[in-house]
């Protein structure tokens, strides 16, 4: 039987090679979140309270969709990140890819139907 340290057991694998790439990926959608968040909050509560031919009016404009567009895009981009790393983490063989097929599935979907959405209304 053969006590090793967590050290010893890591010793010789290497890095996965991706956690600088990952980390920097998630600060850049951070900021720009942080910038997006604000001006989605701004531009959705003008189209608030109005309307149906009032709120297409003010979403026919081109700002408030990309900006509309924009926040929908990195936001879901940042929260399909976050969660495939947590499913590599917790998770392990068969179950780990289809999980990860199917999220990012779920993420293409949401963008794709919010994009359709944002121009179905704009035009």
């Amino acid at each position: 039987m053969a006590y090793l340290t967590d050290r010893k057991r890591a010793e010789g694998l290497g890095s996965a090679k991706s956690g600088t790439k990952h980390f920097w990926k998630m600060i850049g959608s951070s900021i720009a979140l942080q910038v997006m968040i604000p001006l989605f909050v701004f531009t959705f509560g003008m189209g608030l309270g109005g309307t149906f031919e009032e709120v297409q009016a003010y979403f026919s404009k081109p700002l408030p969709v990309i900006i509309m567009a924009a926040s929908l895009i990195v936001l879901i981009s940042h929260f399909t990140a976050e969660a495939a790393e947590a499913v590599e983490d917790y998770m392990h063989g068969m179950a780990e890819k289809l999980t990860l097929l199917g999220l990012n599935a779920l993420a293409y979907t949401l963008i794709a139907v919010g994009l359709f959405a944002l121009a179905r209304m704009a035009l």
